[in-house]
């Protein structure tokens, strides 16, 4: 179902009044955004006596800052979601290749429900509660939850404030709605340094020299993205070994802050000639329509794309997508 945002979270809180049986997935390496909107919405469901599971095809564990979210334990391995689940809900995931292996129970739900708010979703699901102008995912679900009529706890409130905290960069791109629906967030109880210290201020000791050498080895190419400037970094797979995701997706707030660059970006070596990049504008470059060249996705100001080669040659993939379309301003 297709229709106005209005009649989709009418029709998205209605099949999850009616559930009995709801499994609720979050994107491939969930961040706040996407497990918090699906913890929020099934600890919801499972205080309302419905059979509840959480669940994401990698890693095989919660990521540590995300685990005091799932006070109810509603997590399970992905070997424990049904392969023909009675009601199916895929939080934060702009594509269905982003759920990765258990993709394929879309497909074979009794009923499907899609939440998101990437602007590069092309639309699945029988619901499609889809905006891309809402901050993030979070904000969508408690549409879904006002509309079933569901209360704020101090559980399903940390939930969502850890997603809207995250994807706003602490609000500094959250519009008065956003800002609103904080306000009542923590009104509910949410206890705002207890989330926002975890997941954005906290990290180990030996994090500090090796972020001390991505940002020595970062290169700033003023002359890349039609001439606004872009600053990248790489971090190896002993890195992304070594270290929580936690960190390693930190580094591209760090680069971002690069006065003469507009893009910055962060390859990840995930693998044998497999990468995973990162990418962040300022505004004047829609880094969703470069990721989308390369076959990835995510919003005008944040996205990411997977790509198989050498450094040198997804860099040069890079630079070519972000010289393939028109900003919205070029220099004079």
């Amino acid at each position: 179902m297709a229709g106005s945002l209005d009649a989709c979270v009418a029709a998205a809180g209605a099949v999850l009044t009616g559930a009995q049986d709801v499994t609720l997935l979050a994107h491939v390496n969930p961040d706040a955004d996407s497990l918090g909107s699906a913890l929020a919405l099934g600890i919801a469901m499972r205080r309302r006596g419905a059979a509840v599971r959480v669940s994401f095809a990698t890693p095989e564990q919660v990521p540590e800052t995300l685990l005091p979210l799932d006070v109810l334990g509603l997590v399970v391995l992905p070997d424990q979601v049904p392969i023909a689940p009675q009601v199916l809900v895929a939080c934060d995931a702009a594509e269905p290749s982003r759920l990765g292996s258990l993709a394929n129970r879309l497909d074979a739900a009794g009923s499907s429900v899609m939440i998101d708010h990437h602007a590069s979703n092309p639309g699945f699901g029988d619901v499609q509660v889809l905006d891309p102008r809402a901050e993030a995912t979070v904000v969508l679900a408690h549409r879904v939850l006002v509309a079933m009529g569901e209360p704020l706890d101090a559980d399903i409130a940390r939930c969502l404030y850890a997603g809207l905290v995250t994807d706003t960069r602490g609000f500094r791109t959250a519009g008065a709605a956003a800002h609103r629906m904080a306000a009542d967030l923590l009104a509910a109880g949410v206890d705002a340094e207890a989330v926002v210290g975890p997941l954005m201020d906290t990290h180990p000791y030996g994090w500090l020299d090796a972020l001390g050498k991505l940002l020595q080895s970062a290169v700033l190419e003023p002359d890349a993205a039609g001439g606004l400037g872009l600053v990248h970094a790489c971090v190896s797979s002993a890195d992304t070994t070594r270290f929580r995701v936690e960190e390693i997706d930190s580094v591209v707030d760090v680069l971002r802050t690069t006065a003469e660059a507009e893009v910055a970006a962060v390859l990840k070596e995930v693998g044998p000639a497999r990468w995973t990049a990162s990418l962040r504008s300022k505004g004047r470059v829609d880094v969703a329509a470069a990721a989308g060249l390369l076959g990835g996705g995510g919003h005008r100001a944040a996205a990411g794309f997977s790509r198989d080669g050498s450094m040198g040659e997804v860099l040069a993939a890079l630079r070519h997508a972000l010289e393939t379309f028109d900003a919205v301003e070029r220099p004079a």
